[in-house]
């Protein structure tokens, strides 16, 4: 029987990894294992609760204020006990973090093969977004197969010079996720009660985030004041779960405290937050994930990023990418606001993104290679 080891370390990860691994689970053409390096510690562990999934190994390595090179240098002598003593013929890993890419590579010192999720995604900025646009392409280098989510990302793949018979496009696991996830939100936990009491339910609710290393510094305080901006309006209710990381707690609360049409809540669950995201009206973004998972609720999506490495929702048109520019962003989200046809045909669109069948497609995929 062929031995698999799913590894993840973060909240997003753990996310679009737990269908694939819940897939896994029901065949008994594998022995999977799942191995988690706890990149995120509380925000992994909460996931992993929802979802119901109990990790073999348990590496641990959250530590506050470590270095890039220390998390890496970690997770490099962590992961090598585990492939010792599992021995796997296939590690499997997912998308950008230093999680995907050190395993990769010590997965690659012990001659065991990769399987990368979430594969051939690019911008070819090595800076944006940063670390991750080379974690992705160190991981895609290692790689034996790819299952990448759209034909997009496996061309990019085959401009690479990967061998075709070595891509598999599945669809992103993230739509296997959010279907999943808002047929299972408890709407009477504590936290989604708090917000629904100060939700203004006769108003347009924004849901924002925002979190990116490369908009810190004076582009965070541009985006913090469209922000202010747009919720002078009378029909508007911003709600913003505001990231721990010093950097953004500063500008947002500086700029954005004590405002009448704004709500600014502590990081919320995966169960929460999509339960919030389900009742917005427009949402406001830096993050990937968001990226993919708004246009399967109908959600319109103003991306507050120079470069994307989810082109395709840009192209299908059901997300846009504004930047951290004050009036781009008070622009577009006026047109979203107050014109009706732009906002339906917006969301009519298809989410490139698959259909809720990844997990099943990359099992599949498995079991036939």
């Amino acid at each position: 029987m062929k031995k698999i080891l799913v590894v993840f370390g973060t909240r997003p990860e753990a996310i679009k990894m737990a269908p694939l691994v819940k897939e896994l689970q029901k065949t008994n053409e594998f022995n999977t294992k799942v191995c988690v390096t706890a990149q995120h510690r509380e925000m992994l562990d909460q996931v992993l609760s929802f979802f119901k999934i109990t990790p073999d190994y348990d590496l641990d390595l959250m530590k506050a204020n470590q270095s890039l090179n220390e998390l890496s240098s970690r997770i490099l002598t962590a992961i090598d006990l585990v492939l010792s003593e599992f021995q796997p013929n296939l590690v499997l890993v997912h998308g950008d973090t230093s999680t995907s890419s050190m395993v990769a590579l010590a997965a690659f010192h012990k001659g065991i093969k990769v399987g990368h999720v979430e594969a051939g995604l690019r911008t070819y900025n090595k800076f944006a977004p940063f670390p991750e646009e080379i974690n992705r392409q160190i991981t895609g280098r290692i790689a034996d197969i790819h299952f990448a989510p759209t034909q997009q990302s496996a061309q990019n793949l085959l401009n690479e010079k990967v061998n075709e018979q070595d891509i598999h496009v599945t669809g992103n696991t993230v739509i296997d996720a959010l279907l999943w996830g808002i047929k299972h939100v408890n709407e009477d936990r504590e936290d989604i009660n708090e917000i629904k009491q100060f939700v203004d339910t006769s108003k347009k609710i924004i849901v924002v985030t925002g979190h990116r290393r490369e908009n810190f510094g004076n582009k965070f305080y541009e985006f913090c004041n469209a922000l202010k901006q747009l919720a002078d309006r009378d029909d508007v209710q911003i709600i913003y779960p505001v990231h721990l990381n010093p950097n953004v707690q500063k500008a947002v609360y500086d700029t954005l405290g004590n405002h009448k049409n704004i709500l600014l809540i502590a990081p919320l669950d995966y169960e929460a937050f999509i339960w919030l995201l389900n009742q917005s009206y427009l949402i406001i973004t830096d993050s990937g994930g968001v990226q993919e998972e708004a246009p399967s609720l109908k959600k319109p999506v103003l991306v507050t990023r120079e470069v994307t490495e989810r082109q395709e929702a840009v192209l299908e048109g059901t997300v846009k990418l504004v930047g951290t520019n004050q009036e781009k962003i008070i622009k577009e989200a006026v047109v979203l606001l107050d014109n009706m046809n732009a906002y339906n045909t917006m969301i009519g669109n298809i989410n490139p993104y698959g259909d809720g069948t990844a997990a099943v497609q990359i099992v599949n995929a498995l079991k036939s290679i």
